[in-house]
C-alpha cells in the first residue's frame, strides 16, 4: 500500500512521468470512433500532388481529371480558385501557404487581386521569426487586450519572416503558421504566439475568429486555462497550445481544385449541386495536397475543433487520487487471491479501463489516464507475485475420489 502511494505520488509531481501518458493519448485518438457531426469547414487541395484515390478502386478519366491537382501554385491558378469558391458564397477564405510570386508573375497577381477584393475575409498565411532582419521595418500585429496568467512559456518572436506582397496585405488578415518541433506534434497545436510582448492568435485560431465575427477585443485570455469566447470556451496549456483530435478534419469536405471548378461550371449552368451548395457561410481552407513534403494538416483539424467545440479535454486530477487511493486500498485484499487468479483480473481489468476509455473519449472528448491507473494495478500485481502469498489465500484444491469399496 506505502509503495503505491508514495509512487502514485511521484507520478503526479514528475512532469517528465506525466508526459508519458501521451502515449496513452495518441492510442485513444487513433482508436476512437469519430464523430459523426458535421463541420462547416471545406477544404480545397490545390499543388503539385493529386489526391490519391482510395485502394481497390478503379478511376476513369473523368475521375483523374477530378482528384489532380495544378502542377503548380500561381498567381493564375489561385485566382480561378477563389472565382470558383466565390460562386457558393463562404464567409471566409483562407490561405495555408503564404501567397508570394516573383517579380515576373506581377501580371497575374493583379488577376488574383481582382478576384481576392470580392472575398468576404479573406485569410493569408504567414510565417513569424524569432531573429528578424534588423534594418527590416517592424510589422504592427493586432493582439488580445485581456490576457492574464504566465507569459513565459508561450513561443515568442519579434519579426515576420515571410509573408505576401503589401497589395495582398491590405485586402487580407494575416494568419500566422508557425509550427515548433519542440512542443508541437499531431496532438497539440499552438493557438497564441507572443509577439514583442504581446498575446497574438495563430492562423486556426484567427480563421476561426473571422468565422465567428469576434474582434480580439471581445476575446478573454487566461493562459494555461481557456480562451473565452463569447459563446464558448478552449482549453489551452501554458504553452498556448491546444490538445485536438487529428482525425477531426476526416468530418470536413474535402475536394480537389478541378472538382471545385467542374462544380462551379455546373451550378452557373443551372445544374443543382447540393453538397456544394452547403459551402455557403464556411470556411473555405485553401492548402497544398496532405504528402510527406507538406505541412501536417493540423490546421484544418484544429479549426474544425474550434467550430465544432470539441477539443480534448483531460480528466481532473481528483480522478488520478482517487485511483491511486482505491488501488492501494485493495492492494491488501489482491494477496488473498491466487496468482492466475490475480494476472486474469489484472488482464480484464486493463482491457475493461481501456475499452471505458476509448467510450468516454469517443462521446464527450475527456482523456482519461492510462498509465497511472494501470501501473498501480500491475504493481501491486506484481508485488503480490513476488511476496509469499498469506495463509489465507484462497487456493484451488484438488478433490481426489475414493477407490470404491471392495
Amino acid at each position: 500500500m506505502l509503495v503505491v502511494l508514495l509512487l502514485g505520488l511521484l507520478f503526479l509531481r514528475e512532469p517528465r512521468l506525466q508526459r508519458s501518458e501521451e502515449i496513452f493519448l495518441r492510442w485513444l485518438l487513433k482508436n476512437a470512433q469519430s464523430r459523426d457531426t458535421a463541420t462547416p469547414l471545406t477544404i480545397v487541395e490545390i499543388g503539385r500532388e493529386p489526391i490519391s484515390p482510395k485502394e481497390g478502386v478503379k478511376v476513369d478519366s473523368r475521375g483523374r481529371f477530378l482528384q489532380g491537382a495544378a502542377s503548380a501554385n500561381s498567381p493564375l491558378e489561385v485566382a480561378l480558385f477563389l472565382q470558383a469558391a466565390l460562386e457558393f458564397k463562404p464567409a471566409v477564405v483562407a490561405f495555408e501557404s503564404v501567397l508570394k510570386w516573383p517579380e515576373r508573375e506581377r501580371d497575374e497577381e493583379q488577376i488574383f487581386l481582382d478576384q481576392a477584393m470580392r472575398v468576404p475575409k479573406l485569410l493569408l498565411g504567414a510565417e513569424l521569426t524569432a531573429t528578424p532582419d534588423p534594418d527590416a521595418p517592424v510589422a504592427e500585429i493586432p493582439a488580445f487586450p485581456q490576457v492574464t496568467g504566465k507569459r513565459g512559456d508561450l513561443i515568442e518572436f519579434s519579426g515576420i519572416l515571410r509573408q505576401p506582397d503589401e497589395d495582398v496585405r491590405l485586402i487580407g488578415t494575416l494568419g500566422f503558421v508557425n509550427l515548433s518541433n519542440e512542443i508541437v506534434d499531431d496532438v497539440h497545436v499552438p493557438l497564441l504566439f507572443q509577439y514583442r510582448g504581446e498575446v497574438i492568435p495563430s492562423f486556426a485560431l484567427q480563421a476561426a475568429l473571422l468565422w465567428l465575427r469576434v474582434t480580439p477585443a471581445e476575446v478573454k485570455i487566461d493562459i494555461g486555462k481557456y480562451i473565452w469566447l463569447p459563446h464558448s470556451k478552449i482549453p489551452i496549456r501554458s504553452d498556448g497550445t491546444a490538445v485536438i483530435n487529428p482525425n477531426a478534419a476526416k468530418r470536413a469536405r474535402r475536394l480537389s481544385l478541378n472538382e471545385l471548378l467542374l462544380a462551379a461550371q455546373e451550378w452557373q449552368q443551372g445544374k443543382a449541386s447540393v453538397h456544394l451548395n452547403e459551402m455557403r457561410g464556411q470556411i473555405v481552407l485553401a492548402r497544398t495536397p496532405a504528402n510527406s513534403l507538406a505541412s501536417p494538416d493540423v490546421f484544418a483539424a484544429t479549426i474544425a475543433a474550434i467550430q465544432t467545440n470539441s477539443f480534448v479535454r483531460r480528466v481532473s486530477w481528483i480522478f488520478d487520487c482517487v485511483m491511486i487511493l482505491i488501488v492501494a486500498g485493495v492492494s491488501g485484499l489482491m494477496r488473498k487471491f491466487s496468482r492466475i487468479d490475480l494476472l486474469l483480473g489484472a488482464i480484464a481489468f486493463s482491457a475493461g479501463y481501456c475499452l471505458i476509455a476509448l467510450g468516454i473519449l469517443s462521446r464527450w472528448s475527456i482523456w482519461l489516464p492510462g498509465f497511472l491507473p494501470l501501473g498501480a494495478v500491475w504493481i501491486v500485481v506484481l508485488f503480490s507475485l513476488i511476496l509469499p502469498a498469506r495463509k489465507d489465500a484462497l487456493r484451488t484444491v484438488a478433490v481426489a475420489a475414493s477407490p470404491p469399496v471392495p
